[in-house]
Formats: structure tokens, C-alpha cells, sequence
């Protein structure tokens, strides 16, 4: 026994050994490769066709901000589409995922094209999910006027297996990841939201589209985007894309025959016929999608800094937003696809019931989530907040509804929730990246905006009240003691006394989970 401890003492040792070498590598090649700063154009003039669509709102308007709810993953996709193509002077763009897909790689089109013109494009994107796309990155980033910084990259590119090595020996540092989403053209409006780039956002995707909002912004809260992403762009942790992958000198020319290639692809019918009916920006923010005027809304956000490890010294996104959460005086709604409480959290949620303040959350049942390990998270919290008389629904996998509504773009019959939202007293609202769970407060970057607009707000609420209607979503109650699903879709409703219409493999991940001491990870 005595020697098997030692050759565990051993080994211990041994890693941790290692372990403090690949972390001073890291850093040690972190600061050679650093980029040079580089900001943010100020739209001081008006010269490009978005200055001219836009500073005349603006002056209008004058100290307030305009913000026009995006919930249809098409119009998702034109508006960011059509600012590309209608940029004169910058694009700066912040993703966590960008996919090779259909709308991934139109999207990449419409950049490259606007690089073509003569903006200046800086993309930043989390490092995570970005290996299976690199030959495209880095044909981007041979243009001239592109640059593509990767967010807390690994350095092992090639193999999966040194890969893996390096996430075992740097597994602190590389699992914060950066969650942030913000597209910012000409430096006059900002799109800032949920969504990533790719499909299941745009609603593209075969099997599963997500049901997303973001807001696109116009006026003050687009000079906060830009600063915050100045903040990541300039930071430690952005390395450019060139110090980690080569590209050949024929990469870039190769990518431009790929889009007009797409935009002819069946497939993408429906995105042509809507940037046809959306040619400009004037003709994208008419009508219903008319910015409404405030003059209290900010854009929030983590410190680049967080993801280095970085204390928390009253500067993160949490204890900007907490204060609007905890003030709720009747009634507070939650959307969060992934909804990890915690103690913490539903001790606060479990007050403001006792103070009369009416809860209801909404999340992804264990059939729509993506990753069934959160719900594992997710599950022992239900029987409490219940007793406590929290309002919880669940979405149903099947819940693309339609209502007229065309959320989700296609006609796909399945969902998933992925919308990041909460509304207090009918007067505030917050559409963002950040999850009510353990990740997105303490581990990863997370951004979003914060607004004061009856009228916004109810727009927020009307969407929450058809995802939580019967027809799209399980209300859970308690029978006995015991937890019930009620599936109002059917009649007479349904009762599932167990997780409803989730496989054994589902059900099994989350039972795993929730046995283990992983919450702080979810």
C-alpha cells in the first residue's frame, strides 16, 4: 500500500510539474504573439450609407438609444447581412460559434465582401469551437484588410491527441471560455443578444432550430459594445490567428468562389428572398422592426480579464444585473436554456416569493436541451422552487409551435430554447449571452443589455408567454410530493410523471450528473 501511494505521490507531482511548465509556456508564448492594439473607428462622420441611414435617427433621438427586438432567426440573419453589405468604414465581430454551414458560410460572404470594399473586419472568436473551421479563418485572415484573432486558443492545432494533453495540463486557464456575442457595423448599430453564428440560430438546421433573441442597437449602447470589444480584442488571452495556423497563398481566392456558390444553393432561398425584401438598412428597421427610444439602456458586460483568472472585484456582468433582478417588486421572468440556480440563486428566487413578488422560469425540458449533462444540474432545484411557488416550465422538443410567428424560419419541427432574457414588472428587460448558471456567472465571458421600455418589455413578455403556453411547453406542478410534467398540447392534457418524451441515454446522462460534484462546471 505504502509503495502504491508513493507512485501515486509520484504522479501527482509529475503532473502538476508539468502542468506549471505548460502554463508558463503558454504565457511565455502568449506575450510574443500578443497582436498590436488596435480600436475601435469612431463614427464621428457621417459617411457611409449606415451614417447616413442612422445619424439622422440619432439626431432625433438625441441622448437615447434605439433598440429593435430580433426573435426571428431569419431576420436574424438579415440584419446581420444586410449591415455587412450596407459597412463602409469597420466590422468588429465577437462570437463563441461560427459554424461552416449554409448561413455560416453566407454570412462569411457577406464579410469578405465588405473586406473587398475596403473595411476594416476584426473577428474574435472563442478558441473552443473553432478548429473544425480554421482553413476558413485563416483564408480570411490572409486579406489585407482582416484580421481574426482566436480567444484563449490552445496552441496544439493538429492532433487531437496533443490537444487533449494540453487541455489536461492547462485544463484551469482553458475552461473559461469567452461567451460573448456582438456585431458591430460602422460602429452605428450593434447587434448584441444569444445567437451565434450557424443554422440552428438562423433557422437552417434539419433536425433542431433554437428559439433566440438579440437586439439591435443604435445610438450610445453601441459606443459600450465597442469599448467592451476593445477590452477582448486588446487583451492577454486574444491571440492572433496567424501565430497559430498557416494558410497557402491560394486559400483566400478559393474562398471567395464559395459564396456565390451558396447563395445559389436551394437551401438558401429563403435568406435571398428575405435580403431581397430587406435591401438596406432604411428598409430593415421599418415598420414593425422600428427601433423603439429610450434613454435608459446599457450594454453590460464581463472584463476580458475574468477569463485570465481575474478576481471579481465588483466588475462583472452578475453584480450589474443582479440589482435589476433582486428589485423586482411583482413579478419576474426568466429565460435561460441552461438554469443551474444554485443554492445562492434559488434561496434569492424562494425570498422574493415570500415577499409576494410573482417567479416564472422558463428552460429546455431534458428532451430539447442540447447538453443533457446541465439538466442533471438543473433537476434536484425543481421539487424546492415548486414548494416554494415558483412558476417552472419546460419547452417541449416538439414546441416550434407556429402561431404565425415564423420564430424559427423553417419549417422544422423541432426546438430548442436558447433565448437569454428576464423581464421585471412589465418596465425592464435584459436580452444577453449569460445563463442563470454556475458557468455563466463564474467561468466564462458573458455580455448583454439592460433597457427600461414598457412596450419592449411587453414584446419580451408576449414571446415568453407563447413559449410557455400550453401548445410549446410542460408545466411542471407537484402531485403528492412528486414531480409532474402537464402537456396541455394534447386533449385531454397529458401527465407525464417522468422526464417526458427523453431517450434512456438522456435520462441517464442527467442521472449521472446529478450524482456527481460537477454543478460548479455547468
Amino acid at each position: 500500500m505504502t509503495r502504491k501511494l508513493r507512485w501515486i505521490g509520484i504522479a501527482v507531482f509529475l503532473l502538476m510539474a508539468a502542468s506549471l511548465l505548460s502554463v508558463y509556456s503558454y504565457g511565455r508564448f502568449a506575450q510574443r504573439a500578443r497582436g498590436a492594439p488596435t480600436h475601435a473607428i469612431p463614427a464621428e462622420r457621417v459617411e457611409t450609407a449606415l451614417d447616413r441611414a442612422i445619424a439622422p435617427m440619432q439626431q432625433a433621438h438625441p441622448g437615447q438609444a434605439g433598440l429593435s427586438l430580433i426573435a426571428d432567426n431569419l431576420d436574424a440573419f438579415t440584419v446581420r447581412a444586410v449591415t455587412a453589405r450596407t459597412a463602409g468604414r469597420s466590422l468588429d465581430l465577437q462570437y463563441y460559434i461560427w459554424k461552416p454551414d449554409l448561413t455560416g458560410n453566407l454570412i462569411v460572404h457577406e464579410v469578405l465582401s465588405a473586406a473587398d470594399r475596403g473595411v476594416r473586419v476584426r473577428l474574435l472568436l472563442d478558441d473552443l469551437n473553432s478548429h473544425a473551421k480554421e482553413s476558413v479563418l485563416a483564408a480570411l485572415d490572409r486579406h489585407p484588410n482582416i484580421e481574426v484573432r482566436m480567444f484563449n486558443p490552445s496552441r496544439a492545432r493538429q492532433s487531437y491527441l496533443l490537444r487533449g494533453v494540453e487541455m489536461l495540463l492547462r485544463m484551469f486557464s482553458l475552461n473559461r471560455r469567452m461567451h460573448n456575442k456582438a456585431w458591430i457595423a460602422d460602429g452605428r448599430i450593434a447587434v448584441v443578444g444569444g445567437r451565434n453564428i450557424g443554422d440552428e440560430y438562423f433557422g437552417a438546421a434539419e433536425a433542431s432550430n433554437f428559439l433566440d433573441a438579440d437586439l439591435a442597437v443604435v445610438g450610445e449602447p453601441v459606443r459600450e459594445t465597442s469599448k467592451i470589444f476593445d477590452d477582448y480584442w486588446n487583451s492577454g488571452a486574444a491571440i492572433p490567428l496567424a501565430q497559430l495556423v498557416d494558410a497557402d497563398e491560394l486559400s483566400l481566392e478559393r474562398l471567395r468562389r464559395v459564396g456565390p456558390l451558396e447563395y445559389r444553393n436551394k437551401d438558401a432561398a429563403p435568406y435571398v428572398e428575405q435580403l431581397r425584401r430587406s435591401p438596406n438598412i432604411q428598409a430593415l428597421l421599418r415598420g414593425s422592426r422600428a427601433p423603439r427610444w429610450t434613454g435608459d439602456a446599457h450594454v453590460f458586460a464581463d472584463p476580458a480579464a475574468k477569463a485570465e483568472g481575474a478576481p471579481r472585484r465588483g466588475d462583472w456582468l452578475i453584480d450589474a444585473i443582479t440589482p435589476t433582478v433582486s428589485g423586482a417588486r411583482r413579478e419576474l421572468f426568466i429565460s435561460s436554456p441552461y438554469f443551474v440556480p444554485g443554492n445562492d440563486g434559488a434561496a434569492l428566487l424562494l425570498r422574493m416569493r415570500e415577499h409576494g413578488v410573482r417567479v416564472s422560469v422558463l428552460t429546455n425540458s431534458l428532451a430539447a436541451t442540447d447538453v443533457a449533462a446541465v439538466h442533471g444540474g438543473y433537476a434536484p432545484y425543481r421539487g424546492p422552487l415548486l414548494r416554494g411557488g415558483v412558476e417552472l416550465y419546460e419547452l417541449m422538443a416538439r414546441g416550434s409551435g407556429g402561431g404565425g410567428s415564423g420564430l424559427l424560419g423553417s419549417t422544422s419541427s423541432e426546438a430548442s430554447l436558447h433565448t437569454k432574457a428576464f423581464m421585471v414588472d412589465g418596465d425592464v428587460g435584459f436580452v444577453g449571452s449569460v445563463n442563470f448558471d454556475p458557468r455563466s456567472i463564474n467561468l466564462n465571458t458573458e455580455m448583454g443589455i439592460v433597457f427600461t421600455d414598457r412596450q419592449l418589455t411587453r414584446e419580451l413578455l408576449r414571446l415568453y408567454a407563447w413559449k410557455v403556453s400550453g401548445e410549446n411547453s410542460y408545466r411542471l406542478y407537484l402531485e403528492n410530493g412528486e414531480l409532474r410534467w402537464e402537456d396541455a398540447s394534447k386533449a385531454p392534457p397529458r401527465v407525464w410523471s417522468q422526464e417526458p418524451e427523453a431517450d434512456w441515454k438522456r435520462r441517464t446522462m442527467a442521472a449521472v450528473v446529478r450524482w456527481l460534484p460537477v454543478e460548479s462546471q455547468l
